[in-house]
């Protein structure tokens, strides 16, 4: 075949792809996003996780999403996950973890029509464990302490959906089957090292692609746009009505508006962000305290070791060499 024409043949084809996946992921969208349901479940900040073990002739539960980082895993049963705007099949040994606020369902093959009979349709056909975490749970300290940066990025990754394969860690099915026993400190411990290990699984896959948005929820369009330009911004003073602004809001309403996207005010938003970029340049080590005061847009120094101890618990100077001890 001519070098030409084999050549124009592999853009068509990759054009071709592009235009299927699109068309694919379109249709996804039509079919379920105007069903959704937003699932309100019994997690609160005192009792940050619940895990029980679940045995269901086949999952019922429809297209829904929930504030809860979710984990299900499948010791026995067989069927496809919708995650964003994707679908997988899961099988025995599969684990899934979904992400605060991400759409989801996990759906089973079909009975097989009226030709079987009642004892197959009544079989259990679908067992695992189930936990469902409280989407703040342990924030301060993933977000600020070094040690739980694999987790914090974890959790990240969470918010498209992530996959691990059956087989992955012999030891995130013992820490999966003893969690829904235990309770208090234990439970909690536990659930811990469970994170820990997921976090550490490199065969791990993030399930929805890179073009979700997750803007379906929540008027997320344009609390992403708030987020992103604070992202570039929170080291400057940022005024209120600057920002309200770009919200086409009054800054009364925005106030109201943000606070009820993120579960905080405008003002701790920002000091958090930049408490959290202090405790990032405090253990590289290239800055001085007064240097970093000013990096973090602070106005002056007493401002960031009153902020800095009020949200960590520690001095800027004593952080640093307690972290650095490690």
């Amino acid at each position: 075949m001519d070098a030409k024409i084999a050549g124009f043949y592999t853009c068509y084809d990759a054009y071709f792809c592009k235009i299927f996946t699109y068309l694919c992921k379109s249709s996804l969208e039509r079919r379920f996003m105007k069903k959704i349901m937003n699932e309100k479940l019994t997690i609160t900040t005192s009792n940050p996780v619940r895990a029980r073990f679940y045995e269901y002739p086949r999952f019922t539960y429809p297209w829904h999403f929930h504030s809860e980082y979710e984990i299900i895993y499948v010791e026995k049963g067989e069927g496809d996950c919708l995650v964003g705007d994707s679908i997988i099949s899961y099988s025995k040994g599969d684990l899934i973890l979904f992400g605060s606020e991400l759409p989801h369902s996990m759906q089973s093959p079909p009975d097989g029509g009226e030709e079987s009979d009642n004892e197959e349709k009544s079989e259990l056909k679908v067992r695992g464990v189930n936990i469902q975490f409280e989407k703040d749970f342990m924030h301060h300290a993933f977000n600020y302490y070094p040690h739980f940066i694999k987790i914090k990025n974890l959790l990240e990754e969470a918010q498209r959906g992530i996959y691990f394969p059956a087989g992955c860690s012999s030891r995130l099915v013992e820490l999966l089957e003893s969690i829904p026993l235990e309770t208090g400190v234990d439970q909690i411990t536990s659930f811990l090292q469970l994170l820990k290990e997921m976090a550490n699984v490199t065969s791990r896959s993030v399930i929805s692609t890179s073009d979700f948005e997750n803007d379906i929820i929540y008027d997320g369009s344009r609390i992403d746009k708030i987020i992103a330009y604070l992202n570039k911004n929170y080291t400057r003073q940022i005024d209120l009505n600057e920002i309200s602004s770009l919200a086409a809001m009054n800054p009364a309403a925005f106030c109201r508006f943000f606070k009820s996207k993120t579960g905080k005010s405008f003002k701790n938003y920002i000091l958090e962000m930049r408490i959290g970029y202090a405790c990032k340049l405090l253990l590289m080590g290239d800055m001085n305290i007064s240097q970093i005061s000013v990096e973090c847009g602070f106005d002056t120094i007493s401002h960031f070791n009153k902020s800095f101890k009020k949200h960590t618990g520690f001095s800027p100077s004593y952080y640093k060499k307690m972290m650095l001890a490690e």
